[in-house]
């Protein structure tokens, strides 16, 4: 159907444009009061970000054995030194509240003979606290906040959106340091819309499809981070990129994550051979944290030139697998693999993106108005690798602190000054979009071969070299031709692929999440890595 541009606004004002529609994203919109009005923007279905595919669940401590102390020190002694102890308090002592918010908004998680949550343990924690929905918490909790949103006057959720770039008053020559908007393209008519608002918070999930393989949905290119980098907001811990230790080997299963909680009930890391292999590299074996799992699993897939390893379960009782773990079973069992009976074939994929854009315990940047919640962000909570689940909890935390923050400034922040409308009448269509696939492959690839789990200052400088070259190409790219989702999510992965490189060649040590054969061992002072957008530059566009 045909669009008539005069009578359909391409220009929208609202108080508070959400960029996401994740977790993250819905919580903020859900703790907002309902004077304002709320845009939430997603790139396909409202559900369809990563929260949807979170299989584990949510760390917060529940249970009489357990206790904040407890909770606190095992993220410590997985962020390997670079966690912020005031981050990891300040989240950790909200976890139960956050729970309670979910189960008050909807999401029906599974509950034990005494109808008590039902609690699980995962890599890396000391006690049981992972509230989980079965093996689909992602999917309860989505499922849920959407509902609620959709219930909600004063939100409105906008589909197939995708965002271009952020407007401030730097970009518009004004005075002072602040967002007022963005340039969306609307994939409905492929026309760039202009949304200004008194407030942004980006909830746009992290940049794992920067690599080849990825347990995460093709949405996952770092726009968030991207936008935010190209605003004048710093960037922290980038090379800290989580590879989850298991998923779904098989041609036919794209990006399936098989959850930490199958190795949290007993499940076994098997060689080809069926022999067991994790406890010649830490005493805790399966549930050592992810990247010595990560690592030992590439460790052994390479000294024995295999495409996979395994993950068994099949000696726990079938009713216990299909009662616990029902969406992986009848996943697998689409595929020919029935986990009661046999093992599973998996291979490490990129996860999780530890680092990301600076903010404060309040979700704020370095750019007045301007938030970034979720998996975008650094917060301090990760330091150099995350402990499994308490990514969801970081998203219910940071977007109430977000909404109540925005909550608190509402009375002071005026209107959004005027802007101009997206300028089109200097770029054409483009009719080489082979260039754009191509470089997306090969971005892929060599980001995968030279800055994945094992990585050399060689492997890096190749990496600098390629992704400089890239850079160039798609920054004239984009200048001549009209945009197109595609293009958008291929100059946002340029840029944070940069990041992350520029990032891992700072690092001269190897600490969590980052290792590097030329620098094995541990400086002995923890720092962060700290890009500043005004004294360091990359060449992306």
């Amino acid at each position: 159907m045909a669009r008539d541009y005069d009578l359909m606004p391409l220009s929208y004002e609202y108080d508070v444009l959400i960029i996401g529609s994740g977790a993250a994203g819905l919580t903020v919109a859900l703790n907002l009061p309902d004077h304002l009005n709320v845009a939430v923007l997603s790139k396909g279905q409202i559900t369809s970000g990563a929260t949807l595919w979170a299989q584990g669940g949510i760390a917060a401590v529940q249970d009489q054995q357990d206790s904040i102390d407890d909770h606190i020190r095992d993220t410590l002694n997985s962020g390997a030194g670079l966690c912020h102890e005031d981050a990891v308090r300040f989240t950790v002592e909200h976890g139960r509240e956050s729970i309670e918010w979910l189960v008050e908004n909807g999401v029906n998680f599974t509950r034990d003979d005494q109808a008590r949550l039902h609690l699980t343990r995962e890599g890396g924690h000391s006690h049981r606290r992972i509230i989980h929905a079965a093996d689909a918490t992602g999917h309860a909790v989505s499922s849920a906040l959407s509902a609620r949103a959709a219930s909600r006057a004063n939100i409105a959720l906008l589909e197939n959106r995708v965002a271009v770039d952020l407007i401030t008053h730097r970009k518009l020559s004004l005075p002072g340091n602040r967002c007022v908007g963005a340039y969306v393209l609307n994939l409905g008519d492929n026309h760039v819309e202009l949304f200004r608002a008194r407030f942004v918070v980006l909830a746009t999930g992290g940049a794992s499809k920067v690599y080849r393989y990825t347990s995460n949905p093709d949405g996952a290119s770092g726009d968030g981070i991207a936008m935010a980098w190209r605003a004048g907001c710093r960037a922290v811990n980038m090379e800290f990129n989580q590879f989850h230790p298991t998923c779904l080997y098989h041609p036919h299963a794209k990006s399936f994550l098989l959850t930490e909680a199958i190795r949290g009930e007993g499940g076994h890391l098997l060689l080809p051979d069926g022999s067991r292999f994790m406890d010649r590299f830490d005493s805790r074996g399966e549930l050592a944290p992810r990247d010595v799992v990560a690592r030992a699993i590439d460790h052994e897939m390479k000294r024995l030139g295999a495409d996979c390893l395994y993950l068994d379960i099949s000696h726990k009782p079938a009713d216990f697998i299909r009662q616990h773990f029902p969406t992986i079973y009848e996943k697998c069992l689409s595929f020919g693999i029935d986990i009661t009976r046999e093992p599973i074939p998996v291979v490490p994929a990129a996860h999780y993106t530890c680092g990301g854009i600076q903010t404060d315990q309040c979700a704020r940047t370095d750019v007045n108005q301007l938030y970034v919640v979720g998996e975008a962000a650094f917060t301090g909570l990760h330091g150099a690798n995350r402990m499994a689940s308490n990514s969801l909890l970081e998203c219910l935390v940071y977007g109430r602190a977000a909404a109540a923050d925005i909550t608190r400034q509402d009375a002071d922040i005026p209107s959004p000054p005027p802007v101009a409308d997206w300028d089109e009448s200097k770029v054409r269509d483009s009719d080489e979009d082979v260039v754009i696939s191509h470089n997306w492959d090969e971005l892929r690839h060599f980001m995968w071969d030279y800055v994945g789990i094992v990585r050399t200052s060689k492997r890096l400088q190749r990496a600098k070299h390629r992704v400089d070259l890239l850079s160039r190409e798609i920054g004239e790219f984009y200048s001549n031709y009209r945009v197109s989702s595609d293009l958008l999510e291929l100059r946002n992965l340029v840029t944070v692929a940069d990041l992350i490189i520029c990032s891992a060649l700072q690092r001269r040590e190897s600490r969590g999440l980052h290792y590097t054969l030329d620098y094995p061992g541990l400086n002995h002072e923890a720092r962060d890595t700290v890009l500043m957008p005004t004294s360091f530059h990359t060449s992306a566009p």
